[in-house]
């Protein structure tokens, strides 16, 4: 079982200090050419562990194109890479059998070698109206699609035998007690949960799961992104056992353009730029709270890393990666964050040195 790592004091002050950093994609591949997209996907992987980074983790998407079943691509990604934690983030709970999807993450956990990071979400899943009678029989708008499935995922996880103490089944050559196969007894402790409400967090803190917290937040109480993310983080600690070393993750959009070229920097320009509006007041009935893209120079980034209010509070750094780039694109981010921008926070990379991948290909 591998032992977390112990996020920061959270009533400390001081700068960020980051013990690892970790890369979440989208996973993006073109509708007529899914193969060369998804096998993009796994060779950012490679690169990713290439340069010393302690995560990578993929979106789960439905509908769209994106990886649709995280747990099937991390097993293909567990066969490229070694070392590498393997992260979803996240699963939505609600189209998921809780033992089938077990069943899948405990394979995929096995064989990385007991390196997966499931992390899920709860509630009606994204899409509904249009997958949950291709996904349930009966009405699924009466199911139970919010904490309580991720609870019978995790208790078919913990491997506990079915039926009484005299129950066997039998198959060829083998009489054995059931339960879930194959077992991964580690892999209940590395679980994580995408909280975004207090609620949500609590929830998270109560029942054993790591955080994971991006750019999204719901402001409850605040018109303030930071305000309301390191409220956030205070509620998930005071509901977590101090005697867990629970794990939280803060995400970030990062887009360094020192070793990009003139074309490229405009077209990052413009692409935060799109989404500046939506960082200046709460969205939507849910009071949505997006945190601004950190896009420019090394020396820009990091300092506005340096006094981000919530960074100073945890040890782990997610970067997420923009949806609709290019492998290019996301290599180049990848470099430059390792060279110029991770150093900066106290971050060494992991069982590698720092090259460029270009290098690599």
């Amino acid at each position: 079982m591998t032992t977390p790592a112990t996020s920061a004091d959270p009533m400390s002050a001081g700068r960020p200090s980051i013990a690892k950093l970790s890369l979440l994609t989208p996973g993006n591949y073109p509708d007529g050419d899914p193969a060369t997209g998804l096998e993009d996907t796994l060779l950012l992987f490679e690169s990713a562990e290439r340069l010393g980074f302690d995560g990578a983790w993929i979106r789960q998407r439905h509908l769209e194109h994106g990886v649709g079943s995280a747990a099937v691509f991390l097993a293909a990604a567990a066969q490229r890479t070694s070392r590498v934690e393997l992260g979803t983030a996240v699963i939505p709970i609600g189209y998921e059998s809780p033992f089938r999807l077990a069943e899948d993450l405990s394979m995929a956990d096995v064989l990385s070698g007991g390196r997966l990071q499931p992390g899920f979400s709860a509630g009606t899943p994204p899409h509904a109206e249009l997958i949950g009678d291709l996904v349930f029989d009966g009405d699924w708008r009466g199911y139970d699609l919010s904490y309580g499935r991720i609870s019978r995922l995790m208790d078919n996880l913990r491997g506990d035998y079915l039926g009484g103490p005299d129950t066997v089944i039998h198959s060829p050559g083998n009489i054995q007690r059931p339960r879930l196969q194959p077992h991964s007894p580690g892999l209940i402790d590395r679980l994580w949960y995408g909280g975004g409400s207090a609620r949500s967090v609590g929830w998270a803190g109560v029942n054993g799961l790591n955080l994971l917290t991006g750019n999204v937040v719901f402001g409850e109480h605040s018109d303030d992104f930071g305000t309301t993310q390191r409220q956030l983080l205070e509620e998930y600690r005071r509901h977590t056992d101090p005697s867990r070393p629970a794990r939280v993750a803060v995400g970030r959009v990062i887009v360094p353009f020192d070793s990009a070229d003139r074309a490229t920097r405009e077209r990052y320009r413009q692409y935060a730029a799109a989404r500046h509006d939506r960082t200046l007041a709460p969205q939507g009935e849910r009071r949505i709270l997006f945190a601004p893209d950190l896009a420019g120079t090394a020396e820009q980034i990091v300092e506005r890393l340096r006094t981000d209010p919530v960074l100073a509070h945890t040890t782990e750094l997610r970067l997420e990666l923009p949806y609709e780039f290019h492998r290019g694109d996301y290599e180049q981010i990848l470099y430059d964050t390792v060279e110029f921008i991770a150093p900066a926070l106290g971050w060494k990379p992991a069982g590698a040195s720092v090259r460029s991948s270009v290098e690599q290909s």
